[in-house]
């Protein structure tokens, strides 16, 4: 009778788990609705351009699915690009800091995180009609590898220039990969040059020549002149093919369909690169040295040791995701300012947590990134502002005509009521 008397009646259990179905009922068909219609929207977003044309421009991408759309994935992809950036570039020197000393491991560990890309391509097949690696075309494939491959070159590179250089002089080596991706851009997708694109390139340009003048104080202890020089130009090396990448990227995102394509090309591109790195290591006997690293030369042992290469693998393949999503979303260089943007942090980073020495010279090269930098953001401001006023202006011309239409129409219908009288 106890028992009895501390349940509930029959019938309000009852009423309750009727309220709790018809809740979860109203909801998640709401919830699914939603989320389908975002992915939607984001994956499918051109497959009506004629099959070629992608949705390359802001203007085009809002018209399309929404701007409240675009700025999430365009927000989501940046986050990516501003984690994997940041984060990569201190896990690749931590590695290098405590006697890490394989540069096939650093170059290995920037694309092996392939398998990772599988999960939004699964995620976005659940809940699209979309069927994965739809409108791959054999040109389109072969271009993914031969990109891929040429990935995997531009990774031995940059591992090599940052296993030599401070991490803040890396990154401000880096950022002149901005000038030269204005250079390419203007070849290849036919870039218009403003003054504060050539502002942007002069003032970088002039960054990296102060840089290499007082970088023979730069040097980490035990490193000669030599090896410092070949790692800084390595950095450039690595600097002008990913300047090349880009707007090669957005030529060929030029004939695909949606976002998840993409991804996709993402995932064939970084196989390759994988392919790469993996016969490199293979050749150079690089798998068994990495274990002899964990277990012997790596000063905070195995454990760490695989961390680091587990976190470093993650990071990368954020940033090149990032990457890619920033230059299918915007242009190839706007890309490579968003990633002039995080080369300050990155500056910051390496100061405040590996102690990089940051004299006079490299502040004024910092100083000039800036300048350069925000020249570039204040050029793109005035052309938004130039555009939205165009905009108004056609709207209003356009209810100017459709006004003049509706009073000649209204005009004729009395002419026509007064003949129709008359007679």
């Amino acid at each position: 009778m106890e028992l009895s008397a501390q349940q509930p009646p029959a019938g309000l259990n009852q009423n309750r788990q009727q309220d709790h179905q018809q809740a979860a009922y109203e909801y998640s068909p709401a919830a699914a609705c939603f989320i389908r219609s975002v992915l939607a929207k984001i994956i499918m977003c051109s497959n009506n351009k004629g099959g070629t044309g992608r949705v390359s421009t802001r203007s085009q991408m809002q018209a399309e699915f929404g701007k409240r759309y675009y700025m999430i994935l365009l927000g989501i992809n940046y986050m990516c690009l501003f984690l994997g950036s940041v984060s990569s570039s201190l896990l690749s020197k931590f590695y290098f800091n405590h006697k890490g000393g394989s540069r096939w491991v650093s170059t290995w560990v920037q694309c092996a995180g392939f398998p990772l890309l599988l999960f939004p391509i699964c995620f976005f097949k659940i809940f699209t009609v979309r069927k994965s690696f739809t409108g791959f075309t054999p040109k389109i494939m072969c271009l993914s590898i031969l990109i891929g491959l040429l990935l995997g070159v531009n990774n031995l590179l940059f591992s090599w220039g940052n296993s030599y250089l401070p991490v803040s002089t890396n990154s401000l080596v880096l950022s002149t990969q901005l000038a030269f991706t204005l250079v390419t851009s203007m070849i290849i997708v036919k870039q218009k040059i403003t003054f504060p694109n050539l502002n942007c390139v002069m003032v970088l340009t002039l960054s990296s020549v102060i840089l290499a003048l007082g970088s023979s104080h730069d040097k980490p202890i035990g490193l000669t002149k030599a090896k410092y020089f070949k790692g800084f130009f390595s950095t450039v090396g690595a600097g002008l093919m990913f300047a090349l990448y880009l707007p090669v990227m957005e030529k060929i995102y030029q004939k695909v369909d949606c976002y998840a394509m993409v991804v996709e090309m993402q995932l064939v591109m970084e196989i390759a690169a994988t392919a790469l790195a993996t016969v490199g290591m293979a050749a150079d006997g690089g798998f068994s040295e990495m274990k002899t690293e964990s277990l012997k030369v790596f000063d905070l042992g195995p454990k760490a040791y695989w961390l680091t290469v587990g976190f470093n693998v993650v990071t990368w393949q954020l940033c090149f995701m990032g990457t890619a999503g920033m230059v299918f979303l915007t242009t190839s260089l706007t890309g490579g300012v968003c990633m002039t943007a995080l080369m300050g942090i990155n500056v910051l980073g390496g100061v405040l947590v590996y102690g990089d020495h940051f004299g006079g010279l490299k502040a004024v090269s910092t100083m000039l990134c800036v300048w350069g930098f925000c020249s570039y953001i204040y050029g793109i401001y005035m052309n938004m502002k130039e555009e939205e006023k165009k905009e108004e202006e056609k709207k209003t011309e356009n209810c100017r005509e459709k006004n003049v239409k509706k009073m000649n129409s209204d005009h004729i219908m009395e002419l026509a009521e007064i003949v129709t009288h008359n007679a």
